[in-house]
């Protein structure tokens, strides 16, 4: 699955239990998405490093290479996450595609 499509899942996602305090982050997880941790991790990175989710902490030791997320991880969508999901152009291909092949959650 590529990164736009993942992407579009956890935006979404997020968006789906804004204000929830039920929300678990297995609903965005590595695991329910069938993508390696590492690979997951470093894209919640990028969406919080790029203002589309807060919520998240991120450390990097000397010996770490990259950075990684601390416990507990409490991501929620943003105002310019909102937006991307509503207005991007490779978001409306990815809903697009996963609708088509029927793995919109």
């Amino acid at each position: 699955m590529d990164n736009f499509k993942i992407i579009y899942k956890i935006l979404r996602e997020l968006e789906r239990n804004m204000g929830n305090e039920q929300f678990e982050i297995y609903q965005v997880s590595a695991d329910k998405l069938k993508i390696p941790y590492e690979r997951w991790e470093q894209l919640l990175i990028m969406l919080s490093d790029n203002g589309y989710i807060s919520g998240i902490v991120v450390s990097q030791d000397l010996e770490d290479k990259f950075r990684h997320i601390a416990e507990p991880i409490q991501p929620y969508i943003t105002l310019k996450g909102l937006e991307y999901l509503a207005n991007d152009t490779f978001m409306e291909k990815a809903k697009e595609v996963l609708r088509l092949a029927g793995e919109i959650l």
